[in-house]
């Protein structure tokens, strides 16, 4: 099977290419990518616990899935389709902001990405394909801040900086739902 490829961009988005993912991670190159948020009705979070095998940030906490876009597909389709392929269901989503971020992992990789953010609505409890997922729980964003605070590591690089830079951001649309 040949090997999923990332799309490569400026900092204004604008694609230059395309590359292996995992070379663009050995090599730091930025890339586009995207973070699903889906929301309840009480105003929860949905997060996911990453399968213990996964390559990079094994068993930690992250926002309800993400990935990267295929060519072709808009940041939406991307979004609809990973959300399908990891929790099992589908939702509207509606894409919010972008920010680039770089974090190196232990293992030598660096995410490099331009991350596209999205939020969707959904109240039922998700069907998680777990060799994508180890597990799943809903969370209010202010118990997520204050977990994030007494307990960094074990969440994900791009949550973290997602949370510490859009916190309000998110709050707003959550209360505009």
């Amino acid at each position: 099977m040949k090997e999923e490829e990332v799309i490569l961009v400026n900092k204004n988005d604008e694609q230059i290419g395309t590359m292996p993912k995992m070379e663009a991670h050995e090599k730091a190159i930025l890339h586009r990518a995207f973070s699903v948020f889906i929301l309840n009705e009480k105003g929860e979070t949905m997060l996911q616990q990453r399968a213990g095998h996964k390559y990079h940030s094994p068993l930690l906490w992250t926002n309800t899935c993400c990935s990267h876009q295929r060519v072709g597909e808009t940041n939406i389709q991307a979004g609809k389709r990973r959300l399908q392929e990891e929790m099992g269901f589908s939702a509207d989503l509606k894409e919010l902001f972008s920010f680039i971020y770089k974090a190196p992992f232990d293992n030598g990789l660096t995410e490099h990405e331009l991350d596209h953010v999205m939020v969707g609505y959904y109240d039922d409890a998700p069907v998680i394909n777990t060799d994508e997922v180890a597990s799943w729980k809903w969370m209010t964003p202010r118990a997520i801040k204050e977990d994030i605070s007494n307990n960094p590591h074990i969440y994900t690089a791009w949550f973290k900086i997602i949370f510490e830079k859009f916190y309000e951001h998110l709050l707003d649309n959550i209360e505009k739902k």
